[in-house]
């Protein structure tokens, strides 16, 4: 996505007169150039997330938003105002830090209330002690007022940072990993509470993560991020159905791939050549770099979509789908489904997994056990590297 805009709007034209927008934005740390000539336009009232591993860029970017950071060339806009160079404090922004930063010498009162009383002229007290309460019930803290942070568990500490950052009613609220403390139960309730806390006070949400399920599960649009540029940029059921390219299939759920040479291409399919030299075909996704006869891909198909049975069954002489013999090797129970490693004659290890529905049906395979694979061909997804 060099040198285009990516679009974060909710529905079409709705980014119009977006919240915040990056135009060529790039910024460097000496040397090392950590956003690369990103342009970007991020909605009123949506939730989007920065997604990538360590170094892509995505906290630097989060940073010029909130303005910690000012880009080497490129302007950041919120609500259509130039504020490159305004310095975070005149921002319209406020942000929720991993570590929540809250103050340990305050309760919850103060610590929610201090951003108000920073405002001049400050607010009545009577309005701050509204405020205050409104913003307590709205992350359902009500009656812990008066409790130091201490006593506070991990996730009551999450919300008290969140009531702190909202009480000035912000039009940008910017989420630097903040439920990377938390264990994965109150981390997946928390996860929830976000997405309603979202909904409910209509504020742009802007989420940094490296967990592709935190920002698949609660945003409405997702950007991809590489060496400082984005790589796609979506919604989350198209980025995983739909990924341009190796990266974002790997990166978003996991996928297996299988080495191809391309033989044919025609509309949106091609016809490849497999590493033990038979034929297969695949889909391109839309967006997807188009190759050329001869051109290296990676078929990509997610465990999901590939069909494991017992190999006493009578074979599937379906000519859409790829059918291929192959050997159990570990079977891994996780309650609603079951995990399967095989190996495939000719393609080598792949991952497979079946719902427990099916797997009540068959009754199940064990390691050792002789079995068929088989997809459907527009499953797999024929991608170039980049």
């Amino acid at each position: 996505m060099d040198q285009t805009v990516v679009d974060l709007a909710m529905r079409t034209g709705a980014a119009a007169n977006p919240v915040v927008e990056f135009q060529d934005v790039s910024m460097r740390y000496g040397d090392v150039l950590a956003v690369d000539n990103v342009s970007l336009k991020i909605a009123q009232g949506t939730f989007v997330s920065l997604l990538g591993p360590s170094g892509c860029g995505k906290t630097t970017s989060l940073r010029m938003i909130a303005g910690f950071e000012q880009p080497a060339s490129g302007h950041v806009l919120i609500e259509g105002v130039d504020v490159t160079g305004v310095p975070a404090y005149r921002r319209p922004v406020n942000m929720v830090f991993q570590h929540y930063a809250l103050f340990p010498h305050l309760n919850v009162f103060d610590n929610v209330a201090f951003g108000l009383r920073q405002l001049r002229p400050r607010p009545p007290r009577s309005e701050i002690s509204r405020r205050v309460s409104e913003t307590l019930e709205l992350v359902r803290l009500s009656g812990l007022d008066q409790r130091r942070s201490f006593e506070l568990s991990g996730g009551q500490q999450q919300r008290v940072a969140l009531a702190r950052a909202l009480i000035n009613r912000p039009q940008v609220l910017l989420l630097d990993e903040p439920l990377a403390a938390l264990d994965r139960k109150l981390r997946r309730d928390m996860q929830i509470e976000l997405q309603n806390l979202q909904r409910n006070v209509g504020i742009t949400f802007v989420l940094v993560t490296h967990d592709q399920e935190e920002a698949l599960s609660m945003s409405d649009r997702v950007c991809i991020m590489r060496d400082g540029r984005i790589v796609q940029a979506g919604p989350p059921r198209a980025l995983y159905d739909e990924p341009v390219n190796r990266y974002v299939a790997d990166f978003v759920g996991r996928s297996n791939f299988l080495a191809a040479v391309v033989e044919l291409v025609a509309a949106n399919e091609v016809e490849v050549v497999l590493g033990d030299g038979t034929r297969s075909a695949g889909r391109l996704p839309p967006g997807a770099r188009r190759p050329g006869i001869g051109d290296a891909v990676a078929l990509a198909l997610r465990p999901e979509v590939i069909r494991l049975e017992s190999s006493e069954r009578p074979p599937n002489n379906d000519h859409r789908r790829q059918v291929r013999p192959a050997i159990v090797r570990n079977r891994i129970f996780l309650g609603e489904h079951t995990e399967y490693l095989v190996t495939a004659e000719g393609l080598g290890e792949l991952l497979v997994l079946t719902p427990k529905r099916l797997e009540t049906e068959s009754g199940g395979l064990a390691p050792g056990d002789h079995a068929v694979i088989s997809w459907p061909l527009s499953a797999a997804l024929a991608l170039c590297e980049d």
